[in-house]
């Protein structure tokens, strides 16, 4: 039987990702931000990790997310973080019903599709670490049970700089769980002129319908996983981490898992693209957003030039 050819190859891909494609078109009707947002929020989606989004108050972050719950048709529930949060406010309490002489279990707003941390930052950490098993292990334990969450269970944080007055900065533990991190930064002029033009984006979320059902996000998320990973990318990405490791710059580099996290979003981020195969590119494209908050950079250096520097010193597979 011959071989597929190439453009046999990519047009299968590229319909493949079709309702990829549908879903960023839908989420960029209401958000007016930069589609590379876009496609690190779905990127993270597709390969089952978590989002954490740094960047001051009023550039979109909590559109993003309630945008992309819309669009799936999924549960979103919001969580407001305040310095007098509790971990049972965010996991849910069992209490005494007299009646049944029983302890019910009352869910917490995390039993949801997809969570929505507003200004995680504002909580302490104990508050905080409510959501680490969450976030890795896809269940929660209360009262000595665990209790699995939705099969599509997408954590979207988001925090103000940490120089913000009331914040407390992030464990390392739990930065360690999102899988990407950026900023959203402005949005370009034309964008944002659309935004005025329609007195913000309330009526456009209120208006936008679901594209695509829980059942296909699954699917594409099983086909991300799927996505080929050459030893030459593979051997590329480790060759990255290890830089990180190396660097003079750092206390701490990147972890195993951080090399786990880089392929798979790399996987998921191929699928977007409509490809089937990862290439040295989405390694690059995704290096800064899924290792500069897993290193710990000394006093004086920033995390993303410490990656870009690692970028420009490994050399690139052919």
């Amino acid at each position: 039987m011959p071989a597929a050819s190439p453009d046999a190859v990519q047009s299968s891909a590229s319909e493949t990702n079709a309702p990829l494609r549908i879903l960023h078109q839908a989420i960029r009707q209401v958000y007016r931000g930069d589609d590379r947002s876009i496609d690190l929020l779905l990127t993270a989606f597709l390969a089952g990790g978590h989002v954490l989004l740094e960047d001051i108050p009023g550039v979109g972050k909590t559109t993003l997310g309630k945008t992309l719950a819309a669009a799936i048709g999924g549960q979103l529930r919001r969580l407001q973080c305040t310095p007098d949060l509790m971990p049972a406010d965010i996991t849910g309490l069992s209490i005494y019903h007299e009646h049944d002489h029983a302890f019910v279990f009352h869910p917490g707003p995390i039993f949801c599709d997809v969570l929505l941390a507003d200004e995680l930052n504002r909580t302490p950490a104990r508050t905080q670490s409510a959501l680490l098993e969450a976030m890795s292990e896809g269940q929660v334990t209360v009262d000595g049970e665990s209790r699995p969450l939705a099969d599509c269970f997408f954590c979207i944080a988001t925090q103000n700089p940490h120089d913000h007055v009331g914040t407390y900065p992030l464990p390392e533990s739990q930065k360690d769980r999102f899988l990407l991190c950026f900023t959203l930064g402005y949005p370009e002029r034309e964008r944002e002129r659309e935004l005025l033009a329609n007195d913000g984006s309330e009526g456009d979320l209120d208006r936008l319908q679901a594209v695509m059902d829980l059942d296909v996000a699954r699917q594409m998320r099983s086909r991300a996983r799927s996505v080929a990973v050459s030893d030459t990318v593979r051997d590329y990405i480790l060759d990255l981490v290890a830089a990180t490791r190396s660097s003079p710059a750092v206390v701490t580099g990147a972890s195993p898992r951080s090399a786990i996290g880089l392929q798979r979003a790399c996987q998921a981020y191929a699928l977007i693209t409509g490809r089937d195969f990862v290439v040295p590119d989405d390694v690059q494209q995704l290096a800064a957003p899924a290792l500069a908050h897993r290193i710990r950079p000394k006093v004086g250096q920033e995390a993303d030039e410490i990656i870009a520097a690692a970028i420009a010193a490994v050399a690139v597979p052919r």
